[in-house]
């Protein structure tokens, strides 16, 4: 007894945490797997060369055996001894040595004017009187190229934007072999858009869009190699027509769907035709006669009234329709109704002696 007292009284167990340390240091906990809600995701950190390819293995610069005189040598000493003492954070005076090169960037390292290496992301020791840093943007950019008007082979006015995916391939080229990479790229990409799409007619420039641009894009990539830019891909954003041309372009479509639409009546008529052709052919053949006729005799069985049938052979036609004639006035005179139906010659039914009697027979329905 005693030990299920005890055993009802002990308390619940408390969720168990996880206790993670992320690289800085600090703890933080982070409830456990309770019911699938606490669940631990693990993110693998990326790698230094997935984030960034590293340029400074590949760019190599003027070495320091290239001598600048002793002008340069006493400039490349007084710069050391002030960047020693510019390490010192108290010290506010002399330069700091240490200059910072963003992730995504290239720093390119030039002494006395002249490049002399490649450094990648990081804190970087530059000689603050004779060395200068600047930093390449290595990421993908993408520039708008401004609207501008094209006129196609068969001399309709477009109005065209397009947009750019570009990148750096090799920092030291773009740096030192082009004044302005972006700039060039939006001007050489206006000539080669006039160029392509005026040899062009304008249901071409319609209709093959992406072939276009791919086709630009890969005259733009050849150049481009030359200033160490890759682009990446080249796309037609926008193209405005004018308003007459959009009316014409409007009434053209309209026109064609309804030639369409009418190609297409006149061929479902004329299958029409063909199978209503085929259906007469069919039911005006003696078995479906046959199968029509009992079909109205079954339908006129399921009717409540009176019916008498008679099935004469083809001598007694005659004296059968003058008794039909003289049951029908006593009908009439007692107040009843009289329907008589009479074929007196008919071809269905084929070769069938006894089918031709009944087709014959005359039917008289009393109400």
């Amino acid at each position: 007894m005693s030990d299920n007292t005890t055993s009802s009284a002990a308390p619940l167990a408390a969720p168990s945490t996880d206790i993670t340390k992320p690289s800085n240091g600090a703890d933080y906990q982070r409830p456990a797997n309770v019911g699938g809600a606490g669940r631990l995701i693990t993110v693998e950190p990326p790698r230094r060369e997935d984030l960034q390819p590293s340029y400074a293995q590949n760019l190599v610069g003027e070495s320091e055996q290239g001598t600048h005189g002793w002008y340069g040598s006493m400039i490349n000493t007084l710069g050391n001894c002030l960047g020693t003492f510019g390490a010192v954070p108290c010290c506010i005076i002399c330069p700091n040595p240490y200059k910072p090169v963003s992730q995504g960037n290239v720093g390119l390292v030039t002494k006395f004017g002249r490049f002399y290496r490649a450094v990648d992301p990081g804190l970087v020791k530059i000689n603050p009187l004779s060395e200068r840093l600047i930093q390449v943007d290595v990421k993908i950019q993408i520039v708008e190229v401004p609207k501008q008007v094209c006129m196609t082979k068969d001399n309709v006015t477009l109005h065209l934007t397009s947009v750019i995916y570009y990148h750096i391939t090799s920092p030291h080229k773009a740096a030192f072999g082009i004044s302005n990479v972006r700039q060039a790229l939006i001007e050489r990409t206006q000539t080669t858009l006039r160029h392509v799409v005026g040899a062009r007619v304008l249901q071409d420039v319609i209709e093959r869009r992406e072939e276009i641009a791919q086709s630009i894009g890969e005259i733009i990539e050849d150049v481009a190699a030359g200033w160490g830019v890759k682009v990446e891909s080249m796309l037609i954003k926008d193209m405005i027509f004018s308003n007459e041309l959009q009316d014409s372009l409007s009434m053209a479509a309209q026109s064609k769907r309804i030639g369409e639409s009418k190609v297409i009546a006149a061929r479902a008529e004329v299958e029409s035709a063909k199978l209503m052709r085929q259906a007469a052919d069919i039911l005006s053949s003696a078995p479906a006669m046959q199968i029509r006729y009992l079909e109205a005799m079954q339908a006129m069985a399921k009717s409540a009234n009176s019916k008498v049938i008679f099935l004469p052979g083809p001598a007694n036609v005659a004296s059968q329709m003058a008794m039909a004639d003289s049951v029908g006035e006593g009908s009439a005179a007692n107040g009843g109704k009289r329907i008589v139906e009479g074929v007196e010659t008919s071809d269905f039914g084929g070769a069938d002696p006894h089918f031709s009697q009944a087709i014959r027979a005359d039917v008289i329905e009393h109400m």
